[in-house]
């Protein structure tokens, strides 16, 4: 028996609960529910009013033929391209006879690739200036020169408020040095960037490196400044260094010895 107020079960026959002294008198008994079963035509539920007898037909319906795996329908429509294979060496026909092959056709060179350019081919014989076209271009850069050196003296006076008669009173080592690294930039920079100042472009020469083994039409940077440094260093000793340039047989003074460059025709 089960007690109705801790719940305890008794399995012997008793007045009382064992656990908690409980009087089973003074419980009541309750009447057992009877509920009652109705029919299934009375239900009056909203989910099975109007229930017809396709209600219970599944939505998807396997069909009765099952189709083949879509890989294997892929590949029925058509076997995929291969890309059209570039040659980039010359290949006979397969239809030609042995002997009318050409052996000389199997080693011709390849053909640059699209958006590639070949490199510059070295030219084999370059002929060297003139010792008039290099007198004429020399004088051309000196006159050059002293025109730039002269506007400079005058707007350098003009802003110190002096005349010509009181030159002297200007630094002479600082505006010397400033004269001297302007014309050697000139010389360095017109050189490194095209091989000719304006001078050697009216005189139709121009500066290019004397290696032959790394050639190339540009002079670096480097060079054409120790180029124009070998130009004052010439000038020193009352031109003597530019003597190789008339005298020599391959026409290169001290400077172009110096920074290993040398005066073609252009």
């Amino acid at each position: 028996m089960k007690c109705p107020k801790c719940q305890y079960i008794n399995f012997d026959d008793g007045d009382k609960c064992r656990n908690c002294g409980y009087q089973f008198s003074l419980s009541v008994a309750a009447d057992d529910l009877d509920l009652p079963v109705e029919p299934a035509d009375s239900f009056d539920l909203p989910l099975f009013r109007d229930r017809g007898p396709d209600d219970d037909r599944p939505l998807v319906s396997v069909p009765a033929i099952t189709r083949a795996p879509l890989a294997v329908r892929k590949g029925s429509i058509g076997a995929p391209q291969q890309p059209a294979r570039r040659h980039d060496r010359y290949e006979p026909s397969l239809d030609l006879e042995p002997e009318d092959l050409d052996a000389e056709a199997f080693q011709r060179p390849r053909a640059p690739r699209p958006g590639t350019h070949a490199p510059a081919a070295e030219p084999t014989e370059l002929a060297a200036a003139s010792v008039g076209a290099r007198i004429l271009s020399g004088l051309i850069d000196l006159l050059l020169l002293l025109a730039i050196d002269g506007a400079v003296l005058h707007f350098t006076l003009k802003f110190c408020g002096l005349t010509y008669a009181e030159i002297r009173l200007l630094p002479v080592p600082p505006f010397a040095a400033f004269l001297l690294i302007l014309n050697g930039g000139y010389l360095a920079a017109f050189t490194a960037a095209g091989g000719q100042s304006i001078g050697k472009m009216l005189g139709g020469i121009r500066v290019v490196p004397s290696d032959p083994e790394a050639w190339t039409d540009r002079v670096p940077l480097g060079q054409a400044v120790l180029r124009a440094a070998g130009y004052f260093i010439s000038a020193l000793p009352l031109g003597l260094g530019f003597l190789p340039a008339v005298l020599a047989a391959d026409r290169r003074g001290f400077h172009d010895r110096l920074a290993h460059t040398r005066v073609v025709k252009a």
